[in-house]
C-alpha cells in the first residue's frame, strides 16, 4: 500500500466513528470525539510520536527536537464533523500530518515536530467554531461555558462528561515561543484547482468573515383587507434586501451568503410584519469586507426607507482575516514544487472558508497547503480526492517541512 493509499484508509477508517449509522456527524465532546482521537493516536503512536489529549480536548502528538524544550512546528487539521459530512474535510490534513511525520522520522530536524487533531472546528454541536484551536490560541471566553447543544447540555457539562476539568481549560494555551510555525494541508473547499487541472495550491490568506441577524419589520395586516398602498410587507422588503446583497456581492470580489430566513407572524394569509435573515460576509481583506458591509447596510436601508419598514442590524460574529505569512508561503511553494513539477507557477489562493490556522495565527506564523477535492464540494458526502492528488501533496508537505527546517538552521 502507498502512503497516499493508506492516508486514503485511514480517512475511510475514521468514517466509522459516526453519531448517526446513516451519514458521518461526528461533533465535539461525543464518545465519537473520542473515537476518533484513540485511532488517531494509533496511527501517531506507530509513526514514533508520544501522544495526549489537552485540556480542551484537541488530540496532540510530539517528537522532540534537539533539546527536551525545543519549540515545535505544529501539522494539523480537525478531526469534527459538520453533519451529514464527507471524509475529508479536516480529516484529510490530520491524516497527512500524521504520515509526513512518519516519512520524517529518521531525518534529523532543528526542532520538535508535533501534530494536533482539533477538536471543534465547526462549531456543529454548540453553535461556536474553533473551540478547540481558540483554547490554544489563550483567547477562551468564560461565557463560552453556558452554550447549549440541541439536547440542551452546556459545554461545562460537556467537559465534565468527557472527562475534562472546565477550571484547566487555560492549560491547553501554548506559549507562543513554544511553536516554530503552524502548517495545515486541507481540501480547497473551491473548484480553482480543479478548473486549473492542478493537484495543489498554497492559501494567501483565509477570509475575515463577519455575521449579521437582519431584521425587516413592517406590519402585519390581513392578507386580503390591506390594500397595496397600506402595506408594509417586511418579507417583500426582506426578498428584495436579499437580491440586492447578492447583487452587491457578484460586482465585487466579496462572498455574501443569506442562508437562514424566518418570517413573523409566518401566516398564509397575514401580511408578514417581520423578517429576520442571517448575513454571513466574507473578503479576503477586513478593509474589502467592512466596505462592503457599509455599502449592504445602506442599500437595505434605502429600500426599508423607500418601503415604510424598519431595518435593524445586531452582529453576532467576527473574525479577522488570517494572512499566511510569506516564508511559509514559500517554503509551501517549494514544497509544491516537488510534489508536482510543471513549468506553471503554483497557485495562490485566498481561502473562502474558515480554519483552525485562524486561530493559531494569534500565536504563531501559518501556512497552508490545498489539495484539489472534486467539484469543490465539501460538508457533504460527495467530497472527493483522488489518490495522485494526495501523493503529490503528501511529498509536497514533506518538502515544506524541510525548507522551514532550512530556513530555522539558517537563522
Amino acid at each position: 500500500m502507498t502512503t497516499a493509499e493508506e492516508v486514503l484508509y485511514r480517512c475511510s477508517e475514521l468514517d466509522r466513528f459516526s453519531a448517526n449509522p446513516r451519514h458521518l456527524e461526528r461533533v465535539h465532546l461525543t464518545k465519537e470525539h473520542a473515537a476518533a482521537n484513540a485511532a488517531a493516536a494509533t496511527w501517531l503512536e506507530r509513526a514514533g510520536l508520544r501522544t495526549w489529549v489537552d485540556a480542551a480536548g484537541n488530540l496532540w502528538a510530539r517528537r522532540e527536537g534537539p533539546a527536551p524544550d525545543s519549540p515545535a512546528l505544529v501539522l494539523g487539521s480537525h478531526l469534527d464533523t459538520v453533519p451529514d459530512a464527507g471524509s475529508f474535510d479536516g480529516m484529510l490534513g490530520v491524516v497527512m500530518a500524521i504520515a509526513v511525520a512518519e516519512r520524517l522520522r529518521e531525518v534529523a530536524l532543528p526542532f520538535a515536530l508535533e501534530v494536533v487533531g482539533f477538536s471543534d472546528e465547526e462549531g456543529t454541536r454548540f453553535g461556536k467554531a474553533l473551540l478547540g484551536s481558540q483554547a490554544v490560541a489563550g483567547v477562551w471566553d468564560p461565557d463560552w461555558w453556558e452554550l447549549r447543544d440541541r439536547d440542551g447540555v452546556t459545554l461545562h457539562q460537556a467537559f465534565l462528561d468527557f472527562g475534562l476539568d472546565p477550571r484547566r481549560v487555560g492549560e491547553a494555551a501554548r506559549d507562543p515561543r513554544s511553536i516554530v510555525a503552524y502548517l495545515e494541508a486541507h481540501i480547497e473547499q473551491g473548484p480553482e484547482l480543479e478548473a486549473a487541472d492542478r493537484s495543489l495550491g498554497y492559501v494567501t490568506t483565509i477570509a475575515g468573515a463577519r455575521r449579521f441577524r437582519l431584521s425587516v419589520v413592517g406590519e402585519a395586516r390581513h392578507a386580503g383587507g390591506t390594500p397595496y398602498p397600506r402595506r408594509r410587507d417586511a418579507l417583500v422588503g426582506a426578498g428584495e434586501a436579499i437580491v440586492a446583497i447578492e447583487r452587491l456581492a457578484k460586482d465585487s470580489d466579496c462572498i455574501a451568503t443569506v442562508g437562514r430566513l424566518e418570517v413573523t407572524p409566518g401566516a398564509v394569509n397575514v401580511i408578514p410584519g417581520r423578517a429576520d435573515f442571517s448575513l454571513d460576509l466574507r473578503a479576503a481583506s477586513d478593509a474589502e469586507r467592512d466596505e462592503m458591509w457599509e455599502v449592504i447596510q445602506q442599500t437595505i436601508g434605502e429600500i426599508c426607507t423607500r418601503r415604510r419598514l424598519r431595518f435593524e442590524p445586531v452582529e453576532n460574529h467576527s473574525a479577522p482575516a488570517a494572512p499566511c505569512a510569506p516564508w511559509l508561503q514559500q517554503a509551501i511553494i517549494d514544497g509544491i514544487r516537488v510534489g508536482e513539477p510543471t513549468d506553471q507557477e503554483p497557485m495562490g489562493l485566498w481561502s473562502r472558508a474558515g480554519h483552525d490556522a485562524m486561530a493559531i495565527a494569534e500565536i504563531a506564523d501559518i501556512g497552508m497547503l490545498f489539495v484539489r477535492c472534486h467539484d469543490g464540494i465539501s460538508h457533504h458526502p460527495a467530497e472527493d480526492v483522488r489518490e495522485i492528488d494526495v501523493a503529490r501533496g503528501l511529498d509536497a508537505f514533506e518538502q515544506a517541512v524541510l525548507r522551514v527546517a532550512e530556513r530555522w538552521t539558517s537563522s
